[in-house]
């Protein structure tokens, strides 16, 4: 399966960037119907066709994703679009 690992550095409070990984997250389950669960400072989130976290530290946000077979194709253009939603919030 394809693997999407993305490192956005920020300069939030841990508790600011947690909040917009949350907004993200609301975004992504209307969106997509994504299921989305926190686990400390790592939310996890599944779908059919993809899985993965976004990991909040004082730092940095950290997405993995890995996505299914049907999505391969698709990769490049939603590691884009990752990155681009990860820099309108966080730099």
């Amino acid at each position: 399966m394809p693997k999407i690992d993305i490192r956005q550095p920020h300069q939030l409070p841990l508790a600011d960037a947690r909040a917009k990984v949350d907004h993200v997250a609301t975004r992504m389950r209307e969106k997509f119907d994504m299921d989305s669960q926190w686990d400390g400072d790592t939310l996890r989130f599944s779908r059919s066709g993809v899985k993965g976290s976004i990991a909040v530290s004082a730092a940095a946000v950290e997405v993995h994703a890995e996505l299914g077979l049907m999505l391969s194709p698709l990769k490049g253009m939603v590691e884009d679009e990752i990155r681009r939603k990860l820099a309108e919030q966080f730099a």
